[in-house]
């Protein structure tokens, strides 16, 4: 299989846009989330995002077997925690968050988690994780303890991507984080989408396939959604369909 990253520079370099679905086992069971998984192999979404903030890890590796036993899409895992990591999957997001000012975010975790994720074999993805203000608490915000970008500040947040990127960070992710009432503002992408040159992620708080052609015109080169498709699965299908077009265009 590509490396996941490798695929992201080169749809980067070619103008490809690309859609993540991420599944939060939080909120479902094995039997819950089938709906989910059939739909995202019909539709043949780019990558699956795996990730929650209180998932075990013996339950991490049942439902990754399971999207892998359905889907074709790597299953890259966004960890929410330490528990997230496991080995049956084909990446892990390896995020700091660049956007606050708490340690154990920037490096702390990582420390705790680096020799199980060295043996685990996953892709590494170091990603500069970037907490944008959504308009209300989310629960990135509680459980990292950090204050969000000011939606307003789109020099502040490009200034910190750029500097992501100069530390070696491989992307950059642009969060309006889980309950976002906003998406990230489309100025602030397309400022930082101007600034850095590696590939640029965006999620939270998208709820229409409108939306998401949006971001895509912005400047994201990956979308990524999850909590509108858990309240209606069938967005999955009129989101998929912008996706293509992008990409058809370009042809």
């Amino acid at each position: 299989m590509k490396s996941f990253i490798n695929t992201l520079k080169e749809n980067k370099e070619r103008g490809k846009k690309a859609f993540a679905l991420l599944i939060d086992p939080d909120k479902h069971t094995p039997g819950s989330i089938e709906e989910t998984i059939c739909l995202a192999a019909e539709t043949k979404v780019d990558f699956i995002f795996f990730g929650g903030s209180f998932i075990q890890s013996d339950m991490a590796n049942e439902f990754v077997a399971q999207i892998k036993e359905m889907v074709k899409a790597p299953v890259i895992i966004f960890p929410g925690n330490q528990f997230a990591v496991c080995d049956n999957a084909d990446a892990i997001l390896y995020l700091s968050l660049i956007s606050g000012r708490n340690a154990e975010f920037l490096i702390g975790r990582h420390v705790i988690t680096a020799a199980a994720i060295k043996k685990s074999g996953l892709e590494v993805i170091p990603t500069g994780y970037m907490l944008i203000d959504s308009g209300a608490p989310t629960s990135v915000e509680y459980m990292s303890n950090t204050s969000p970008i000011p939606r307003h500040q789109c020099d502040i947040a490009a200034a910190t991507a750029l500097a992501g990127e100069m530390l070696g960070l491989q992307s950059i992710y642009l969060e309006g984080g889980s309950g976002a009432k906003n998406p990230v503002p489309l100025q602030m992408i397309q400022k930082v989408s101007k600034n850095i040159n590696i590939p640029l992620v965006v999620g939270g708080g998208l709820s229409s396939a409108d939306d998401v052609e949006k971001v895509f015109d912005s400047g994201a080169d990956l979308v990524v959604v999850g909590n509108a498709i858990e309240r209606n699965p069938k967005l999955l299908i009129d989101m998929m369909l912008v996706v293509n077009a992008k990409n058809f265009s370009m042809r």
